[in-house]
C-alpha cells in the first residue's frame, strides 16, 4: 500500500471507530453516526482513488468517486445506492433541520 493510501485508510478508520462509539451510546448519537460512517466510506474510496494513481476530488458526492473507480474495477457499481444513500449524511445532517432515524 502506497505511503499516501495508508493516510487515507487511517482517517477513514478513526471515523469507522468513532461511529461505532457514537452508535453504541445512550442514546446513540444517530446524526454525528451517519456523518461518520459516510466520511468513513468517503476516505475509503478515496483510498482507492489514491492507490490507483487517480487524482483524488474535493467532493462528500460518493457516487461521483465511484464513477472514477468503476473504469478500473466493475464490482463496484454494486455500492452505487448504498453510497448515494450515504452522501446525504455529509452535509445536510449536519445542520438544524434534519434528523437521522434508526
Amino acid at each position: 500500500m502506497k505511503r499516501e493510501t495508508a493516510k487515507w485508510v487511517h482517517k477513514a478508520e478513526q471515523d469507522w471507530e468513532v461511529a461505532h462509539i457514537l452508535a453504541g451510546g445512550t442514546p446513540p448519537r444517530r446524526d454525528v453516526v451517519c456523518f461518520h460512517c459516510q466520511q468513513a466510506a468517503e476516505k475509503y474510496l478515496k483510498a482507492l482513488l489514491q492507490e490507483n494513481g487517480l487524482v483524488v476530488p474535493r467532493t462528500h458526492e460518493l457516487g461521483d468517486i465511484l464513477d472514477l473507480l468503476v473504469p478500473g474495477d466493475a464490482a463496484l457499481a454494486r455500492l452505487r445506492r448504498k453510497a448515494d444513500s450515504l452522501t446525504q449524511y455529509a452535509v445536510d445532517y449536519r445542520y438544524p433541520g434534519e434528523m437521522a432515524s434508526k
